[in-house]
Formats: structure tokens, C-alpha cells, sequence
């Protein structure tokens, strides 16, 4: 197996999406401009064109996609945050109806295994299973006493559900409406809606070991159940509560699809395109600054790049309510930064017994002192959570497209502040002691999936572990987060997070207006499509909400 600190610098993937950037390349004027591909921007920009606008959408990376992009290294291919999808077994899902707006319908899926979430806390083993009357009898048999908590919890999660029309809807309604909607939502809403998750489960049950299972999901949104939001919570659980799928073909197929459908209308998505600030003229977004000097002008700018970015970084301090946002940003948190031990072996997904099935691996159930107790001596502490995905055995393509070849992913928690000495160091230059740091903590998850999966040691044949820095350097999140906006309580309180912002022709879209997950984003997406359009955008809303 080869050391990371002797291996040469990397070379960049060859995966790519998009049309690389040139000002002589641009074929204006346009109807909007997107800030970032990720999924939120991508489903903005197609679901503008659908409505016959012509978008440009100005990714700075070299491939498009944001998280939803796949990238190839020394003969392997790995996710890099597209690890499983819910709800698109049926077409009549409000993900599954976006997903085929957006692509045409070209976008394929494949399920994965019946057990989609194996779970550990300690020494004891309970599945998730897919469909709400075997993920049930699961629980049920694990703990035989907590039935009735069983029943209540999943009544639960369809109280959430219901709640969550009045939210979205909250996200678009002239400013007029809002106040009057949001006091008929909160008075309908259960009580429990935005309460800390442990709190609310802790009212059902004093089990610690149900509660961690039923929260063993948590590295989905970036916080232990004290700290999130049951909101976040039941959207999750009840997004998977059908099952698990992953994209035939492998995350890059996200962006590769929704191309051409923001073509049609002549937009376009480029790469290499960094924007660099919002124009601002007569206290309106009029258009962007690139980073060669080119002013892109269009009437309407929708920034994926996250509210901190948009209104620390990109947002001039002479715009309109920039004093508005600064205050605003304190009211929320960045969500968790992670590392990711990306892993190829010289063998068949099949050969070697890949589950499709991914692992989330906790010392106990006790989960926020021991993430408390790992972050104060992260080396005298175990992993809090360590989570091992298997995407060569999800993607039924795989095997042709990699003959021989399998892949694994496993993220675990990694402040920024680990390596914060490096920040401002080149990417694959950032020299021996931050390697020597990174496989230190890559030998400690191998060890993680060696304990699960002992028949692998010795069969792996290259990996890399990526740290808050690559996200930075790739996506743009300055503190590696990778969730963008916390989803504390706290947070689902602000009515600031939402696509119209107070500046004239300037709009959010993406994870921080609705929730993180790529269907979250993408609802995003959605939402500010529907926002920009006006009456335009209603039978859209229709389709996509109603079907």
C-alpha cells in the first residue's frame, strides 16, 4: 500500500462538466446569471429555462456540480457528497417529479439493498429498513418493549410533513402575506416541529439506545440530536423511509443531465468562471465581476454560493441592507466540516462482498459528549462517527465503466481549525507535515473499516484522504462546512433565508434557503425559480408540489 507522503501531486480529475469560461465565449445578454452549479443553481437555471429564460450559470471550479460532482484519480472514481438519494423508487415523489423536470427524464436510477442504513452504537447492530412497515418490525425487534414509542415517532415524522407546506410556501409569498401565514403555520403546527431533536425524542422514550439509533442518520445534516432541529430530523428520516437509490452512471450524471435541458433556452453552464463580486448599480444587482475584469450584465443574479459568501464576500459594503445581512450572518452557524478517506481496490464490487448498504459506525449512544470528548483530544478519543459508503457497489454501471475496479468513501468529522496552518497553502502543495497529519488520521478509518470488513485488509490498493481545505479550495465553503447553514432551531426561525433578498434583482437559492441534501438544495432551486417568475412560476409550483 502506498504512503500518502510519497506519492506524487495529484493530478486533477478528468471528469468534467461544462463549457470552460472565456469572455469571448459568452453569448448575452441574458435573462439571469447563477452564482455556483451546484444542485440548488443547476435546478434553478433549468427550471427557468423551462420557462424559456436564458441563464448563465458561472461555476469556478474546473467541473460542474458543486457537491454533486464525481471526480477520477489513479484509475478510480469517487462521489464526493452524492452518497444515496431517497424517494425517487416512484414518480410521483416530489424529488422524483424535479429530478425528471430537470433532466428531461434522463436522470436513472438504482436501488440499494432493502437495508439501506446499517447502524452501530457500540456493540449492537440494528437496520434501517425501507418501507414504513418493515422499518418498523426492524425497530420493533431490536427493541421489543418501545412499539408505541415506535408508532408516535413515525406519527411524528407525518405531523412534520404536514407542517412543511406552510414553511415552503412562507419561502415565496410576498412579504405582506408572510406574517399573516406564519402565525396560522405555527398555530397549526405540532408543538414538537422545531424543538432539538433529543428533546423531542427524549419526550417519548428514556431508551438512549433507541434515541441513538433513530438519530443514527445525524452526519446527514452535520449535528448531533441536541443541536438540531426535529425539523431537519424528520425530513431526513422520512426522505429515506422508502429506501435508498444512487444515480446509474455516478454523480457527475446530476449536472450531465440538467445541461443541456439550461441549453435549450440558450443559457449555458461555465466552468472556470469565477465571480468574483455582485454589480451593484442605482441599489440593484445589475449583473457580476469576473475574475479577468469582464462585467456579465443581466437583470436577475441568483447566488448558490451560500449566504456567507454572497454577503461577506461577493456583496459590495456600498449595496443596499449590506449592514442588514452582516447582522443577519450572526444568527446562524456554518454547519460541520468532515474528512473523507476516498479508497480503490483492484477487485469487483461483487468479488469483494460490497454491501450496498452504508455504515454509520458510534462508539455509544451518547453522541454529543463524544463528539465533545473527541474534539478536546481528538488522538485519546475514538471517532464519534465514522460513515462508510460503497458507491461502485450502488452504481450498477460501474463495473463496465471500471472493469475490476471498486471504490469505498468514509467521512468523518474534521474541524478546519486542524488545519488551519495550511489554508493559505497550494492545493497538493501543502507539504509533509500536513501529509503526515492527513494519513494519520486515514490509517485511523482504514483500521474502522478493517473492523467491519477484516477480509479487505491488504486488498486495498490506493486512497487519499480529503480534509475542510479541499472543500474550501473546490467548493468555496472558507471553514470546510459542508452543509452550509447550520440547521439548528434557531435557524429555521429566520425569515431572511429564503430567495428574495432585500436587494432589488438579487436572489438566494441552494441549501441555505430551504435544507442541506441534494433534494433540499434542489427544492431550493426550485423555490427561487418560482420566486423570479411570478405568476409565470405558479403552474410550475403546481407541478412540481401537487403533480
Amino acid at each position: 500500500m502506498p504512503s500518502s507522503t510519497s506519492r506524487p501531486k495529484p493530478k486533477p480529475s478528468s471528469i468534467r462538466v461544462g463549457h470552460r469560461y472565456r469572455a469571448n465565449r459568452l453569448k448575452g445578454p441574458y435573462d439571469a446569471i447563477v452564482i455556483g452549479s451546484g444542485i440548488g443553481g443547476l435546478a434553478a437555471a433549468a427550471c427557468m429555462s423551462k420557462l424559456g429564460k436564458k441563464v448563465a450559470v458561472f461555476e469556478q471550479h474546473y467541473t460542474a456540480g458543486g457537491f454533486t460532482h464525481s471526480y477520477d484519480r489513479n484509475g478510480y472514481e469517487w462521489d464526493v457528497g452524492v452518497h444515496y438519494i431517497g424517494d425517487m423508487g416512484t414518480s410521483h415523489t416530489l424529488g422524483r417529479r424535479l429530478f425528471d423536470h430537470i433532466t428531461d427524464g434522463e436522470l436513472k436510477w438504482a436501488p440499494m439493498d432493502a437495508h439501506f442504513d446499517r447502524i452501530f452504537v457500540g456493540d449492537k447492530q440494528v437496520d434501517l429498513v425501507a418501507g414504513p412497515e418493515p422499518f418498523k418490525a426492524e425497530l420493533v425487534a431490536a427493541f421489543p418493549d418501545e412499539a408505541s414509542t415506535i408508532d408516535t415517532y413515525l406519527d411524528y415524522l407525518r405531523q412534520v410533513s404536514k407542517a412543511m407546506p406552510g414553511i415552503v410556501l412562507g419561502k415565496i409569498l410576498p412579504d405582506l402575506a408572510v406574517g399573516p401565514l406564519a402565525k396560522i403555520t405555527k398555530r397549526r403546527a405540532p408543538a414538537f416541529l422545531n424543538k432539538p431533536t433529543r428533546q423531542v425524542l427524549e419526550s417519548l422514550t428514556s431508551n438512549q439506545e433507541l434515541i441513538a439509533v433513530l438519530t443514527g442518520q445525524w452526519g446527514d445534516n452535520g449535528l448531533p440530536p441536541a443541536q438540531s432541529s426535529f425539523i431537519i430530523h424528520a425530513l431526513i428520516a422520512r426522505h429515506y423511509l422508502h429506501g435508498g437509490y444512487y444515480p446509474i452512471g455516478g454523480a457527475s450524471e446530476m449536472a450531465k443531465t440538467i445541461m443541456p435541458v439550461i441549453q435549450k433556452s440558450g443559457g449555458e453552464v461555465f466552468t472556470y468562471a469565477d465571480v468574483t463580486r455582485i454589480l451593484i448599480e442605482n441599489g440593484k444587482a445589475v449583473g457580476v465581476t469576473m475574475a479577468d475584469g469582464e462585467e456579465v450584465r443581466a437583470p436577475l443574479v441568483i447566488s448558490n454560493a451560500g449566504v456567507f459568501n454572497t454577503f461577506n464576500t461577493l456583496l459590495p459594503k456600498t449595496a443596499p441592507s449590506w449592514d442588514y445581512y452582516q447582522d443577519k450572518l450572526t444568527t446562524v452557524e456554518r454547519s460541520m466540516a468532515s474528512n473523507c478517506l476516498y479508497i480503490g481496490l483492484k477487485d469487483t464490487a461483487e468479488n469483494l462482498g460490497l454491501p450496498k448498504t452504508n455504515y454509520w459506525i458510534y462508539p455509544g449512544p451518547h453522541y454529543e459528549q463524544q463528539v465533545q470528548d473527541f474534539m478536546d483530544d481528538p488522538d485519546a478519543n475514538d471517532i464519534p462517527l465514522t460513515y462508510i459508503s460503497f458507491p461502485s457497489a450502488k452504481d450498477p454501471s460501474f463495473a463496465e465503466r471500471y472493469p475490476g475496479r471498486a471504490t469505498i468513501e468514509i467521512v468523518a468529522p474534521g474541524p478546519f481549525e486542524w488545519y488551519a496552518e495550511w489554508a493559505g497553502k497550494t492545493w497538493g502543495k501543502r507539504g509533509d507535515d500536513y501529509e503526515t497529519k492527513k494519513e494519520r488520521y486515514a490509517q485511523r478509518l482504514l483500521t474502522k473499516l478493517y473492523q467491519k470488513f477484516p477480509h479487505l485488509e491488504g486488498k486495498v490498493d490506493y486512497y487519499e484522504l480529503s480534509t475542510p481545505l479541499s472543500t474550501h479550495h473546490f467548493c468555496r465553503y472558507s471553514q470546510g462546512e459542508i452543509y452550509g447553514v447550520a440547521h439548528t432551531p434557531d435557524r429555521f426561525e429566520q425569515d431572511w433565508l429564503k430567495p428574495k433578498t432585500r436587494i432589488p434583482g438579487l436572489y438566494l437559492t441552494g441549501q441555505d434557503i430551504m435544507t442541506c441534501g441534494v433534494v433540499g438544495a434542489m427544492i431550493g432551486g426550485l423555490l427561487t425559480a418560482v420566486a423570479v417568475s411570478g405568476l409565470r412560476g405558479l403552474p410550475l409550483a403546481k407541478k412540481m408540489f401537487l403533480g
